[in-house]
């Protein structure tokens, strides 16, 4: 099969929800990726046959983002562009998506990518206040109007938070939170071991700072122009376990051990990398930072949604013919301490690996030390349509500076799926 190359990438800031990205909207933080990329390569836009970005959210005002992004960027018109949603593995399924598009010979050249404004999730009227919303434009006369209005109640005017409905599985009716509390509880993960993670987290981040500029591209926010934004706002310089251990559980206020310490920082950001076919790189004459060797995902129950790596990994590995040791990397996004915990025991099972048929050489300990060297989610944050993305990058940058040759990307995606990528130099 034709070898996919990934060129080169970067990333946006990512930003904590509200904060300085507020006003930003996703596309443009998908454009501002994409177009420093396109720049930074001195790419002529014609070579790009198609432009793929995932995102989650799906703005209204930005239908199809990716044709947005492209359009704004300036991809010609007669670029086609689409995009893909896979929950948190968006970022992810844009790049695999490009790359099976090359290996079919349709395309040679994609523009793929995630982006992800959290702070723009909309608040939705209540069903009640919509139709009579809709009764009152529709009325003829200024008794039909006020005979609408005069249907109106209160309780009505209770939004309905887009980000809450969004984080909310419609089958287990569990929200993320609570789907993390199931796998501490059914791992036996305590408080003061998630603490412990997500602590390692930001100091690994705050390590790296100067490191993670080499993928950043620096923003000057809208409306004002006046701060730059070169560095992700959510790494903290002095947090200690003493201030993770005060925090209160938010999921199960009882019996609980996530807060929101040990969990994610909902986010804003966008990534782009150029995925191109092995031949095309040589005629470009582009040096590739690495390529994909393989990239698999798995399902399983929505309720243990973040268990979904521990399936994904032995799955990609059997695809690639390769075993856990021959990894030197690794990248499990974390969307909760707990989760990522869950998935270091579960590998590390035998009656896991029995239980579920694998290969006992693409399960077994990942060594913590080469595992989310510069940080992730808890500190970086989590921009769902772009994660997966910067999850690519961040690896395929790490194995060039280490001077790797194999790592693996993996995370858990909302509805209960896994996902991984094995990328090699």
């Amino acid at each position: 099969m034709t070898r996919v190359a990934i060129i080169d990438g970067i990333r946006t800031p990512f930003c904590k929800m509200t904060t300085l990205f507020n006003n930003i909207s996703a596309q443009e933080l998908g454009r501002i990726a994409a177009r420093e990329l396109i720049e930074r390569l001195n790419l002529d836009v014609k070579t790009i046959d198609e432009v793929i970005f995932g995102n989650v959210a799906q703005p209204a005002d930005a239908a199809n983002i990716s044709r947005v992004i492209s359009l704004l960027s300036g991809v010609p018109v007669t670029t086609p562009a689409f995009t893909v949603h896979r929950n948190c593995a968006s970022g992810i399924e844009s790049v695999v998506t490009a790359a099976m598009k090359i290996q079919t010979g349709e395309i040679n050249c994609a523009l793929a990518g995630g982006t992800e404004s959290m702070s723009n999730i909309p608040f939705f009227l209540t069903k009640d206040l919509q139709e009579i919303i809709f009764r009152f434009n529709k009325a003829k006369s200024a008794l039909e109007k006020l005979q609408a209005l005069s249907l109106l109640r209160l309780k009505y005017f209770s939004p309905r938070i887009g980000l809450n409905l969004g984080l909310t599985d419609p089958v287990c009716g569990l929200n993320m939170g609570q789907t993390a509390e199931v796998l501490a509880k059914e791992f036996g993960i305590p408080r003061e071991q998630q603490d412990a993670f997500a602590l390692r987290s930001h100091q690994r981040a705050i390590a790296a700072r100067e490191i993670l500029k080499e993928e950043i591209v620096p923003v000057i926010p809208f409306p004002k122009y006046k701060n730059v934004v070169s560095a992700d706002n959510g790494p903290r310089e002095n947090q200690t376990i003493e201030a993770l251990a005060k925090l209160k559980p938010i999921f199960d206020k009882y019996s609980g051990t996530v807060t929101a310490g040990n969990s994610s920082q909902v986010t804003d950001g966008a990534a782009a990398l150029l995925v191109v076919s092995e031949a095309r790189a040589r005629e470009l004459q582009l040096e590739p930072l690495g390529y994909i060797r393989a990239f698999s995902v798995a399902g399983v129950e929505p309720h243990r949604m973040g268990i979904g790596p521990a399936h994904a990994i032995p799955k990609v590995l059997r695809k690639a013919r390769m075993t856990l040791k021959n990894i030197q990397a690794f990248e499990i996004n974390e969307a909760f301490a707990t989760q990522v915990l869950a998935c270091l025991k579960a590998l590390e099972s035998e009656r896991f690996t029995q239980e579920f048929g694998y290969d006992s050489s693409t399960t077994g300990e990942i060594d913590p030390e080469i595992l989310n060297v510069n940080g992730g989610a808890i500190a970086l944050g989590h921009p769902v349509g772009a994660t997966g993305t910067r999850l690519i990058l961040t690896m395929l940058k790490h194995l060039k500076r280490r001077n790797l040759n194999t790592g693996l990307v993996s995370l858990c995606i909302g509805g209960g799926q896994g996902a991984a990528v094995i990328l090699e130099r």
